[in-house]
């Protein structure tokens, strides 16, 4: 058995380096979407290419992050010096927009095994244009040949030379090329920070004791999952809910779950927890279908969630848990499914509808429902003559926060990323910095949040005027189903966007595809609000007796 002390100095050792590289990448990033939004990852991996340690980073990223690290490993021989880069969600990705860079690090370079990494480091960033059909790569698609530039695991730098040629083929298939240079410039810094600190650590303590405490590290964070599994009584647990629809056909996309829990007797080192996704909706037209990857880490994140803080935040959770999501279904799709949606939507579905089923095992533990949607607006278009880039194309991506569900013992907080994401809202004056936009109303959305015992957080209100036309892309959910209440709380309300023409003529317009606007026009986005715990009633009785 390891000491503890030591275990928990590696523990704080790993995830500072996961730290130090994301704050690396935010510094050094060109794109308001990194650099003020903080839309990255970054995470240290062993040498068998299984995590040990995440920054307080991006949920969606973290946890599906390991297949693109592997991807990179199985296609390419990675050697010194180099770094692969891969977008592609059927081969380790996720959607388009967020490319991963995956570097090795070599520690005794002369071993006979020196072929053979010691660790890997990975940083991945969501890019606000990779080209395809629209401005910011998002837009309404049927197949992902439509959504922007495809990257199989490449190399990106070979000995620690850029590979011009690539970057210039990246470059020459994006609308905003500065930007994404910058930011791939980023995520290269981003690697080779979290490669020498790992090199001053096994330098400071011996390759040999760190790699015993990565896989100690493994070992206690399995541990500590089995022992939280061991709280939640045995049985089966259903659950369902739904998307409003894949933007292309007007009818809900289910989502369905069964977890199993069990307990194995003996030493059994089998799975003590199945995630059953049999059932979900057959992959659908719209662009709404997560790959595997999503799936695997909206599982990950919800356990995750439910261990103590100190936990390390590595592969050895997943070890008791089985995830099985058939092949050909919106939580597993299949090429050439257009995929952009499933990243940010399906995921916050999946999760939903899992805390939905755990809700049942663990009445006390678990909160109604977020927003359930990243609220995602794109703006493209070309800089307005009296623009000092006129004539330059942008691209504006921002996901836009909304109500936390009511916990079981406190009410949920209002206008916060929850869930898959972990953003921030682009603050006013850097947006308008950087934009030709002017932000006319930000503000809580007042009672959006469900009634309850505990009331649900509040949604946003977020109102953009354009200074130019432009093509306005949303890809939002919850505007027909409000995300769902628990033990009698109220749903919250569903999101919704208009468009407010010159003169004040406001007209609703759909949760997923594009619409024109011309200079002097606005756009607002009213996110939803959490759901509500318990019944109203009940808080009532305590206010009362308070």
């Amino acid at each position: 058995m390891a000491d503890p002390v030591e275990l928990e100095i590696f523990r704080e050792i790993f995830h500072s380096i996961a730290e130090e590289m994301g704050a690396s990448l935010r510094r050094s990033a060109f794109s308001p979407n990194i650099r003020e939004r903080r839309d990255y990852s970054c995470a240290v991996f062993d040498s068998e290419a299984q995590v040990i340690a995440m920054g307080d980073h991006m949920p969606v990223h973290l946890g599906s992050m390991p297949m693109s690290v592997r991807a990179a490993i199985e296609r390419l021989s990675l050697a010194d010096g180099d770094v692969a880069m891969v977008n592609d969600p059927f081969a380790g990705g996720t959607h388009l927009p967020d490319i991963t860079l995956v570097a090795p690090v070599f520690i005794e370079k002369h071993r006979s095994k020196k072929n053979s990494p010691d660790f890997y480091v990975a940083s991945r960033a969501h890019h606000a244009d990779v080209g395809g059909a629209a401005a910011g790569s998002m837009g309404l698609s049927r197949e992902i040949y439509q959504e922007g530039l495809r990257i199989p695991p490449v190399l990106l730098v070979r000995g620690g030379e850029l590979q011009r040629d690539v970057m210039q083929m990246v470059l020459a298939n994006v609308r905003t090329p500065g930007e994404r240079e910058g930011d791939l410039g980023a995520q290269i810094a981003a690697c080779n920070t979290g490669a020498r600190r790992l090199a001053e650590i096994c330098e400071r303590y011996t390759t040999q004791r760190v790699h015993r405490a990565t896989a100690e590290l493994q070992t206690y964070a399995e541990q500590m999952t089995r022992s939280l599994l061991r709280s939640i009584p045995p049985g089966k647990y259903e659950a369902e809910d739904f998307l409003d629809n894949d933007g292309i056909v007007e009818k809900p996309v289910r989502v369905a779950v069964r977890v199993t829990v069990q307990r194995p007797g003996g030493r059994s080192s089998q799975p003590m927890v199945t995630i059953d996704f049999t059932g979900s909706n057959p992959q659908v037209e719209g662009s709404v279908n997560a790959v595997e990857a999503i799936t695997y880490s909206a599982c990950f994140y919800v356990f995750r969630c439910l261990l103590a803080e100190d936990v390390p935040a590595a592969a050895g959770i997943m070890r008791p848990i089985r995830v099985i999501a058939p092949e050909g279904t919106v939580v597993n799709a299949r090429p050439p499914a257009a995929v952009a949606g499933g990243n940010v939507e399906m995921s916050q579905r999946i999760v939903d509808t899992l805390l939905r089923a755990l809700s049942q095992a663990l009445p006390e533990r678990i909160p109604a429902a977020s927003s359930g949607t990243m609220n995602n607006l794109t703006i493209g278009g070309m800089f307005p003559a009296d623009h000092a880039r006129a004539g330059e194309p942008f691209a504006y991506y921002e996901t836009i926060a909304g109500g936390m569900g009511a916990r079981p013992q406190l009410d949920g907080i209002s206008g916060v990323h929850t869930h898959m994401t972990n953003s921030l809202n682009t603050p006013a004056e850097a947006l308008e910095y950087a934009y030709p936009f002017r932000v006319t109303r930000y503000s809580l959305r007042p009672s959006s949040g469900g009634a309850g015992q505990h009331r649900g957080g509040d949604g946003i209100v977020r109102e953009l005027e354009l200074l130019c036309d432009a093509d306005v892309t949303l890809l939002a959910e919850r505007r027909l189903r409000g995300p769902y209440g628990l033990h009698g709380g109220t749903d919250g309300a569903p999101g919704r966007n208009m468009a407010i023409r010159k003169g004040g003529v406001e007209t609703e317009i759909p949760s997923k595809g594009s619409v024109r606007l011309k200079r002097g026009d606005r756009i607002r986005i009213e996110s939803p609000g959490g759901g509500g715990w318990g019944r109203v009633g009940d808080r009532k009785q305590r206010a009362g007796k308070t």
